[in-house]
């Protein structure tokens, strides 16, 4: 009887404890909250058109503003690039037909033409400097076509032209009396119509030792005459003189006065 009790009061002790349980987990258990609604903010309209208003005003816009030269630079690459761009496009199209072998490279030939020609006209190059001899700027007081270096008077010339400060023509005229000193040795064969490198190739020949000098006063004769190099009296006393030590190397008399 007392076995009997005391299982009894086993089975309602152990009933109570699993009915505890869920209750007392459900004590100790934390608590979750729901999470809180996201804050919105609300503008009226009329804050909102006025804030679009201010932002489109210079008066607040703080940033820097690129330098004139940059935006011309960067206009002029835009530019380039397209321009290229379609070039490019153009070649492609003609390589994709009958534009092989020698045609297609004389196409190809007069494109890069046209384009060096239009870039040299944009930066205002003088072509007529860049690609032959530089057009006269004034008339010369002087006859140069009919000229006969045996029969000029080099001293009396000379003197004029150093007087008037026509610096060019007392060059040509320096440089004239040396032909006429290598002529006299029989060192070239004067003609009015023979290049100054005919006459160097003659000197070579007959001379070899003669040809660095001649050679440097025959670049600086046609540097001043023909390129119409300008020429500063301390110059042209330095090109005088070099043209009077190859006259006295030459072993005959030299023009001077």
């Amino acid at each position: 009887m007392n076995t009997k009790r005391r299982s009894l009061v086993g089975l309602l002790a152990f009933g109570l404890a699993l009915a505890a349980g869920p209750a007392a987990r459900a004590q100790t258990a934390p608590s979750v909250s729901a999470p809180a609604p996201a804050v919105r903010l609300r503008q009226p309209p009329a804050a909102t058109a006025r804030l679009d208003e201010l932002r489109r005003q210079h008066a607040f816009d703080y940033r820097e503003a690129p330098p004139a030269s940059e935006e011309a630079s960067s206009a002029w690459s835009r530019f380039w690039a397209r321009f290229f761009e379609w070039l490019l496009s153009k070649l492609n199209w003609m390589g994709g037909y009958t534009y092989d072998g020698f045609w297609r490279w004389v196409i190809y030939g007069l494109l890069a033409a046209a384009v060096i020609f239009v870039v040299l006209k944009l930066l205002q190059v003088d072509l007529t400097r860049a690609f032959g001899r530089a057009p006269r700027r004034d008339a010369l007081d002087y006859e140069t076509l009919s000229e006969n270096i045996h029969e000029l008077d080099f001293p009396t010339q000379l003197r004029e032209a150093e007087e008037a400060g026509n610096l060019r023509l007392a060059v040509r005229l320096g440089y004239l009396a040396l032909l006429k000193q290598l002529s006299d040795k029989n060192l070239i064969t004067w003609q009015p119509d023979k290049t100054n490198q005919t006459y160097l190739r003659e000197v070579a020949s007959q001379r070899p030792a003669l040809r660095p000098p001649f050679a440097e006063l025959t670049r600086q004769f046609e540097y001043v005459w023909y390129g119409e190099l300008p020429l500063t009296p301390p110059q042209y006393t330095e090109v005088r003189a070099a043209q009077l030590a190859l006259g006295h190397q030459l072993g005959g008399r030299a023009v001077s006065f």
